[in-house]
């Protein structure tokens, strides 16, 4: 696709740009593009309600309309996370090492962008602005190909964000949105080897598995969350309830919400009554495991899929285990490696839990639904990486960058 070649020559070309601004300007920018959400939050809010209407027609789940929805709280909420950015320190240009050689060299290590970021992502408008301030803080072009069913909302963020850019002096380019959403134009994206330097796939399994699969860039994986919250048999129990319902019924439809209970078996005949029931009336589905099933005969048995699933939606699964050898071998079984969590009085099994508990966040008495960059000081974030080459967690805007050595010399050769 010609159109595709052209976003991406005109991304690497202002990348180069991009790398020497200066903090403040970039800052300004920002600041630009908050005022432009806030003074055309009507505008956004029509364009996304069109989008809003189609998913209704076409039957989409409660989950998709909560992710795609913009009112005017979360608009307002987009507007202050472009301000966090600006209040986060620049990484760009920052020394990280100085190692002097024998030989009179002096090398430094310094802190530079990734360049072209690709961000390819599903029904959720709120990645458009939370990508396109980390990738521009972080001195990097971006280029989004969000999903059809929010594509009215993402033209009209991209649009009101360009707003901010011209305001800034910024080139147009910084920002661009593919707005052609058939899926060649996300197979040509993943081909584009030569304009962008890494691709980010926020979104579902399926998503991710595919860019993946498919991708000639290289990859930061992100996102699918099979969370689980272990009750141990020291735990209390009024924290426990609490963490749980969390956990799982804040905001079931995100990455960070929770999708298995386990509980220890010697406290389950009291615990599991108190909990479960909590969630039942908050209208969460209940599955269980046979040692459930025989202490409420009316919840669903879970299968092994089960097990696997990211329900994303008012379900869980519960399973009695034994002790916390078999909670961490389920863990590192069925999860994801996003976030897992213990609740417990026990020392020890906090040792054990946080040290073979294989996840990107473990969590020792809190709800998982903190795995946010808001949440652990980096302001919006690009999103939650599962893997361990170069990011792991919350992706800030450190996560957005590279180095490179400078070494200074007076005429060493070797």
């Amino acid at each position: 696709m010609k159109s595709l070649i052209l976003i991406g020559k005109k991304a690497k070309s202002v990348s180069n740009e991009l790398a020497y601004y200066s903090t403040n300007k970039k800052n300004d920018a920002l600041k630009y593009m908050a005022e432009s959400l806030i003074n055309e939050e009507k505008f956004i809010a029509h364009e996304n309600s069109a989008d809003l209407e189609i998913a209704k027609q076409e039957g989409k789940e409660k989950a998709f309309l909560d992710r795609l929805m913009l009112d005017k709280k979360r608009i307002e909420e987009m507007a202050e996370g472009l301000l966090d950015v600006v209040k986060l320190p620049d990484p760009i240009g920052e020394l990280t090492a100085r190692i002097m050689r024998p030989n009179g060299l002096c090398i430094e290590k310094r802190i530079v962008p990734l360049g072209v970021i690709g961000i390819i992502y599903e029904a959720r408008p709120n990645v458009t602005v939370d990508a396109s301030a980390l990738c521009f803080k972080a001195g990097n072009a971006v280029i989004l190909r969000g999903g059809s069913g929010a594509i009215n909302s993402n033209k009209a963020l991209v649009k009101v964000l360009k707003q901010g850019l011209k305001k800034g002096g910024i080139p147009f380019e910084a920002i661009q949105l593919i707005e052609n959403t058939e899926k060649e134009s996300a197979v040509e994206l993943m081909r584009m080897r030569n304009y962008i330097d890494v691709l980010i796939p926020r979104g579902g399994a399926s998503l991710i598995k595919t860019v993946v699969e498919n991708s000639l860039i290289p990859v930061i994986e992100t996102g699918v969350g099979n969370c689980h919250i272990f009750v141990d048999e020291t735990a209390d129990l009024e924290m426990a309830k609490k963490i749980v319902v969390n956990a799982k019924t804040s905001r079931p439809a995100v990455c960070n919400a929770a999708e298995t209970l386990l509980i220890a078996e010697s406290i389950a005949p009291a615990y599991l009554p108190v909990i479960l029931l909590e969630l039942e009336a908050l209208g969460v589905e209940i599955r269980g495991c046979d040692k459930v099933k025989k202490l409420f005969p009316k919840y669903k048995i879970a299968t092994e899929e089960d097990w696997h699933t990211e329900y994303l939606d008012y379900i869980i699964s519960v399973k009695v285990v034994k002790n916390i050898d078999e909670a961490v071998n389920h863990i590192n079984k069925y999860g994801t490696k996003h976030s897992e969590a213990i609740v417990t009085n026990n020392q020890q099994n906090v040792r054990k839990f946080s040290k073979e508990v294989d996840a990107a966040a473990v969590y020792i008495n809190a709800s998982t639904r903190f795995t946010d960059g808001f949440e652990f000081g980096m302001g919006a974030e690009i999103g939650i990486s599962t893997q361990k080459l170069h990011a792991r967690g919350p992706m800030g805007l450190r996560e957005l960058t590279s180095y490179k050595y400078v070494i200074y010399g007076d005429g060493q050769i070797r």
